[in-house]
């Protein structure tokens, strides 16, 4: 997809991937931006900074986000490409989900963000797109969502079922028009990570939210399913999908490796 003339819709865009992504799609001239995060100050921020507008929801409230895409349909005509972008992480320690931050809430907060935010976004936007027979929609997972993630079994979970319902997205609606990508990075500098000074940018295969958005901006138009900044995590999937026990004992030792740090 060529963005410019578009009418996008960003969410989770008021701080770290998200803002990269808003700043970078800006960069292409699209007919309309439109920045959706929780922190409303943030959104107004990226969107004045942007030339945007902006909205604060609450993704995870089906009606509030229904809401605010049919306001932003009713501006623009149309939405071209819905990117939910929106995440959470609940890192659980050495004890895993049997440790004290690995409960229910973890579980359910995380669902909440990584998965039924993506189902309820959808759900609003693909009517008017596959009335049209055109549209895009786009979803940050994670490099978690196709191999693991070591100290928190609720974000390696959400992010595999945030990938099998973009999948899933692809798979029934590819032929009436509508494109599909997942954007599945690793590490990335942004707060979730508890790294925003850029200390650490480019150590240790952590990226700035601006490589991961440009990567994107590439993926999308060349509209590949899966976008990965990292490139060896393609290749770390495909060890995994080729030998899974051996895949297996590997990431056990790299665990172990981790706790004796």
């Amino acid at each position: 997809m060529d963005l410019k003339g578009k009418v996008v819709v960003v969410t989770g865009g008021g701080n770290g991937i998200g803002e990269a992504l808003c700043r970078r799609f800006a960069a292409e001239a699209p007919e309309a931006l439109v920045v959706l995060d929780l922190e409303q100050e943030n959104a107004e921020r990226v969107a004045a900074e942007t030339g945007g507008l902006a909205y604060g929801v609450d993704v995870t409230d089906e009606a509030a986000l229904k809401a605010v895409l049919a306001d932003v349909e009713t501006r623009f005509g149309r939405i071209d490409l819905l990117f939910s972008n929106a995440g959470i992480g609940v890192f659980e320690g050495p004890e895993g989900f049997l440790g004290p931050e690995g409960n229910n809430d973890a579980f359910e907060k995380s669902w909440a963000v990584n998965v039924m935010a993506h189902v309820y976004g959808a759900r609003a936007v693909l009517p008017g797109m596959l009335a049209r027979g055109e549209g895009y929609i786009c979803s940050t997972a994670s490099a978690a969502g196709l191999l693991n993630q070591i100290g928190s079994a609720s974000y390696g979970t959400t992010k595999h079922a945030a990938i099998g319902f973009a999948e899933n997205i692809a798979i029934t609606y590819g032929d009436r028009g509508i494109k599909v990508s997942v954007l599945c990075p690793q590490a990335v500098r942004t707060r979730m990570i508890g790294d925003t000074d850029g200390g650490s940018a480019g150590q240790d295969g952590i990226l700035s939210p601006e490589a991961v958005a440009e990567c994107t901006v590439q993926g999308i138009g060349s509209e590949k399913f899966l976008i990965l900044p990292h490139e060896e995590v393609l290749i770390y999937s495909q060890r995994k999908a080729s030998d899974y026990d051996r895949w297996l004992q590997g990431m056990q030792r790299f665990r172990r490796s981790l706790m004796e740090q």
